[in-house]
């Protein structure tokens, strides 16, 4: 495959600016890849495909406030830093994003807070990342942090051209949020209320959580035709023996296993035994799904609509057919779907 296989055309208009009024009630496209049929329904339908021990895993990392606004030294210029990774919690170190890049050079210090209480210094240009800075803060590493959230906004990705509301710190986080570590949310688990994971549960479905801290590896774009090229940055994953139970006896008992979400159906693929089965992991992956591939632990999947030559386009390719895929995606701009972050939902089975 190549990344030209994954170009459409995505009226703009199609990206959704706002979440749906109510998380469950965001619309749901229901692809059979066995019948190669396409259905539209509600998200709260989605309970209708799932029996009792059926298994639904969900990616329980926490987005952070990671877009701080800084002012440079002397200039004055206003710099946006995106928090990316921590590097060294002793030393503050962070990886990060710094918009406008050019204006950037090692030495140079940023103050943000109307008070300046905090003060970043540049210490490394080079990275694949963009920049490394080390803050430097009076107060202990937990008052760091504290001050990092209270100085950082919503990262909503940047295609979303408002200012950040009020609303964004709740619906850019899913309800079962826990670990705190991703800059962006998995957006397929947005969908999931109180009330529609109660009512999965009453019906006996089994609920295993595993960890993929969203770094911007996820959407980084695609440059190169040949997609074997491509160099996916790596992501921090946890899956702990609670999930793995969960999961391999799910396998072994031949009962539905849906991944909700890119990062989920990434962080299980990444530790796959050699008998099919699931296995514990603390750790990294880089792994980039494309087509062709074989899945080994699930048999569904929940994911939004995504743009067009995305990683996250290849993986829905490889796990529902391509030319399936792509019929469907024809669907969803014919029938004014919603794609990206805050946009509709897929369900392949």
């Amino acid at each position: 495959m190549k990344l030209s296989h994954f170009g459409f055309d995505l009226p703009p208009e199609l990206l959704a600016e706002y979440p749906s009024e109510n998380r469950d009630e965001s619309r749901l496209m229901v692809l059979n890849r066995k019948e190669q049929t396409i259905e539209h329904k509600q998200f709260k339908d989605l309970i209708n495909y799932f029996d009792e021990d059926d298994v639904m895993i969900l990616n329980n990392t926490k987005v952070f406030p990671a877009r701080l606004y800084g002012n440079k030294e002397k200039t004055g210029a206003r710099i946006e830093v995106f928090l990316l990774r921590e590097l060294n919690e002793e030393q503050r170190l962070w990886d990060v994003l710094v918009d406008p890049a050019r204006k950037i050079r090692i030495g140079n210090k940023l103050y943000f807070g109307e008070d300046e209480s905090l003060v970043a210094e540049v210490i490394d240009n080079t990275t694949s990342r963009g920049r490394t800075l080390r803050f430097l803060y009076d107060g202990s590493y937990k008052e760091f942090r504290i001050k990092l959230n209270e100085l950082g906004e919503t990262p909503l990705p940047k295609y979303i051209k408002r200012d950040v509301e009020p609303e964004d710190e709740e619906r850019y986080q899913t309800i079962f949020a826990k670990n705190e570590g991703a800059v962006a949310a998995p957006t397929a688990g947005l969908h999931f209320s109180k009330h529609l994971l109660k009512r999965l549960e009453i019906k006996g479905v089994n609920f295993a959580e595993v960890t993929l801290h969203v770094g911007l590896g996820t959407f980084n774009p695609v440059e190169v035709e040949d997609l074997s090229k491509h160099k996916m940055d790596s992501e921090e994953i946890k899956i702990g023996p609670q999930a793995v139970d969960i999961i391999n006896t799910g396998i072994k008992e031949r009962r539905r296993i849906c991944a909700v979400g890119t990062t989920a159906m990434r962080t299980i693929e990444s530790a796959v035994s050699s008998s099919g089965l699931l296995n514990e992991m603390d750790g990294w992956t880089n792994k980039f799904i494309f087509p062709p591939y074989d899945f080994s632990i699930a048999n569904c999947m929940v994911t939004n609509f995504h743009t067009p030559k995305s990683t996250l386009l290849m993986m829905i390719s490889a796990f529902a057919g391509h030319d399936f895929v792509m019929e469907a995606y024809q669907e969803a701009i014919k029938e004014k779907y919603k794609f990206y972050s805050y946009g509709d939902a897929m369900l392949i089975i």
